[in-house]
This record gives C-alpha cells, sequence and structure tokens, in this order.
C-alpha cells in the first residue's frame, strides 16, 4: 500500500548504542580507540605485504585483500557513529543508509568467500605442496579475489536497492547504530514477508556456501595432518592454519549468531553488542591474530622494525 505521508527530505534516525552519560563516554572512547587501531593495523598489514619482497605468496596476498576490506568496513561503520555521537545528532540520509547497506554486505559477502579461497590456499599448500605453484597460481588467486568481491558487491546492491524500494512512514527510528537491512525491513509500510525470504536464503548463501568449503578444506587437512609421522611436520601444519581458524570462527561465529540463530534466543540489544564486535572488534584483532601467528608475517615485521626503529634483543 502506498504511505500516506510525505517522505521528502525525511531521514533515518539511528538510535545507537552510546548516550551522553559518563558510562557511555567511557564505551565511546574504546570504541574510538578501537577503530583507530584497526585502522592503523590494517593500513600498516596492507603496506608490509606490498613492499616486503618475501610476502609475495598468494596466501600474503589474500591477507592484504582482507585486510583491506576490514579497513573499508570499519570506515564504512564507525565515522558515522562517532560524527552523530560528537554533534550530539543521530540522523541519517536515505542516500547514506542505502550506502551503509551496500558496503556493509559487500564487504561482509566478499569476506565470507575470501574466507573460502584462504582455506582452499592452505589446503593447497598442506596436503599438495609440490603442486602448490600450478593448483594455486597467481590467476587462480586474482580470479577467487575477484570473484568474492563480485560476489559481495552483486548481494549488497540487489538488497540495499530492495530495501530502499519499500515506502517507510510509521517510523523512521533504525534499532541499530548502523544502517542494517533487516533493522530497516521492521519500519516499512508494507508487506515485507517475500523480501524478508529472500534475504534470508541471500544470508543462507552467501554464509553456508563459503563455510562449507572452508570445512571441507580442513577436514582434508586433518585427515592429511593425521597421517603425517614427524611431529614436527604435524606442528607445522598446525602452526599455518591457527591463524586463519582464529579468523574464521571469530568472523563466522558472531555472523551466524546474528543472521541464522532464532530471533526468540536473542533480543535486538544482544544483537547490537555482537554487531560491534564483528563490524569495529574483528577487524582490529585480525591483523593482531595474523602479526602473531603468521612467521613470514612476524619475520617481516622485525625486519620493518629493525630498519626503521630498533628492536629489542
Amino acid at each position: 500500500s502506498k504511505c500516506p505521508c510525505n517522505q521528502e527530505d525525511q531521514e533515518f534516525i539511528l538510535l545507537g548504542l552510546i548516550n551522553h552519560t559518563q558510562t557511555h563516554l567511557f564505551l565511546f572512547s574504546i570504541v574510538l580507540m578501537t577503530f583507530l587501531n584497526s585502522l592503523m593495523g590494517n593500513v600498516f598489514m596492507i603496506l608490509l605485504i606490498h613492499v616486503d619482497p618475501r610476502l609475495c605468496t598468494p596466501i600474503d596476498f589474500l591477507l592484504s585483500q582482507l585486510s583491506l576490506m576490514d579497513m573499508m568496513l570499519v570506515l564504512t561503520i564507525v565515522p558515522k557513529m562517532a560524527v552523530n555521537y560528537l554533534m550530539n545528532t543521530r540522523s541519517i540520509s536515505p542516500a547514506g543508509c542505502g550506502t551503509q547497506i551496500f558496503l556493509f554486505l559487500t564487504l561482509g559477502g566478499g569476506e565470507c568467500f575470501l574466507l573460502a579461497a584462504m582455506a582452499y590456499d592452505r589446503y593447497v599448500a598442506i596436503c599438495h605442496p609440490l603442486r602448490y605453484p600450478i593448483l594455486m597460481n597467481q590467476k587462480l588467486c586474482l580470479h577467487m579475489t575477484a570473484g568474492s568481491w563480485v560476489l559481495g558487491g552483486v548481494d549488497g546492491l540487489m538488497q540495499a536497492a530492495a530495501t530502499l524500494s519499500f515506502p517507510y512512514c510509521h517510523s523512521w527510528k533504525i534499532n541499530h547504530f548502523f544502517c542494517e537491512a533487516l533493522s530497516l525491513m521492521r519500519l516499512a509500510y508494507s508487506d515485507t514477508t517475500i523480501f524478508e525470504f529472500f534475504m534470508y536464503v541471500c544470508c543462507i548463501l552467501m554464509l553456508l556456501i563459503p563455510l562449507s568449503l572452508i570445512l571441507a578444506s580442513y577436514s582434508l587437512i586433518l585427515t592429511a595432518v593425521l597421517r603425517m609421522q614427524s611431529t614436527a611436520a604435524r606442528k607445522k601444519a598446525f602452526s599455518t592454519c591457527s591463524s586463519h581458524l582464529a579468523v574464521v570462527g571469530l568472523f563466522f561465529g558472531t555472523i551466524m549468531f546474528i543472521y541464522m540463530w532464532p530471533k526468540s534466543y536473542h533480543s535486538v540489544a544482544y544483537d547490537n553488542v555482537v554487531s560491534v564486535f564483528y563490524t569495529i572488534f574483528t577487524p582490529m584483532l585480525n591483523p593482531l591474530i595474523y602479526s602473531v601467528n603468521n612467521k613470514e608475517v612476524k619475520g617481516a615485521l622485525r625486519k620493518w622494525l629493525e630498519k626503521h626503529f630498533w628492536w629489542p634483543q
């Protein structure tokens, strides 16, 4: 049905998480510091990979793309939230809202498939090390990366366009700290049942297909590792996979809690808190996880610090 009120010049209101109290000021400071650390960590990881000649393998290129996606994700969410808090406003234009939905879904969906590509890389490296240059060549790596961006972009474009095509009249207040398609659907002045089902199907495909590929890769890796006679070889294999498994667990665990867990088991407030974790905290943790557990990245970091600053012996 047609919305009876005038929608021109209307803006959405982000109710958000943080109010102007002493406690929330402290929380805002934590979010802002996390954002800055995430931004610096991911920018540094991208630069380190591109300037160090030792970090030229396919997994390093995929890691630089992961850092790029994480950097863009925090830039999509946090600056608008910070500006609204500092200027004591909560508004966001429909165009800004659509942009947030598009970028959020593009980067989230793209990261799902990128993590699947990284799992395939680890499978080839451990199960077929002699054929690694053939099975994981530069052309395939570029195709997988481009495919991750394209699939995420198509999903983001479809959902953003469809979400903003509905009339919004009863309320323009979004119970979230950024524009999320599902949160907007609750405000639509028309029946959104079919579209919500479509969104759920898209969510299943964008999550379960990459997750299935990741689980298949690691099942084959685990089988190969258990057959290894050497304890040192087993330790090396587990060390190679530990960083990626930690990132997969953090990313998929939080997103599946939001989008696949029955709504009766969690409230909007819990969803918002979990959303903070995977949109702000996880992008900060990823560079730390890889710099601590990846020997090549750790070596390149040490070399850079020795060259430009100092390194404790």
